[in-house]
């Protein structure tokens, strides 16, 4: 399962300096809630991803705390201010303690 588990994320390619981008994120993941059965009837553990940080070069800009009742796949976005180019880091953690990570360059011109 953690193999089809699949960050995407995506930015402007060359914001100028000070200019408000938005940042999106997709992460391919079931987010089993809990109260699903199986075809034998048995109930699906929940299994999702409860949180979402991201940093820029080293500093928190957009952190996510994600319930049961999003859906599968969640897509999240939110804009910040270009000032230096740089490297965002996105971590989904979900509720077994697994993390998914991803890194972004940004190109300030």
């Amino acid at each position: 399962m953690a193999d089809d588990i699949k960050p995407r994320i995506r930015v402007p390619a060359n914001p100028k300096k000070g200019e408000v981008i938005e940042v999106k994120t997709l992460i391919t993941h079931p987010m089993e809630t809990g109260q699903r059965k199986d075809a034998a009837g048995a109930t699906i553990p929940r299994k999702i991803v409860n949180t979402m940080t991201v940093t820029f070069n080293g500093k928190p800009v957009f952190q996510a705390k994600l319930e049961p009742a999003i859906s599968a796949n969640p897509y999240l976005s939110f804009h910040m201010r270009a000032e230096e180019s740089g490297t965002l880091s996105f971590t989904w953690k979900d509720d077994d303690g697994a993390e998914y990570k991803a890194e972004q360059k940004i190109a300030v011109t």
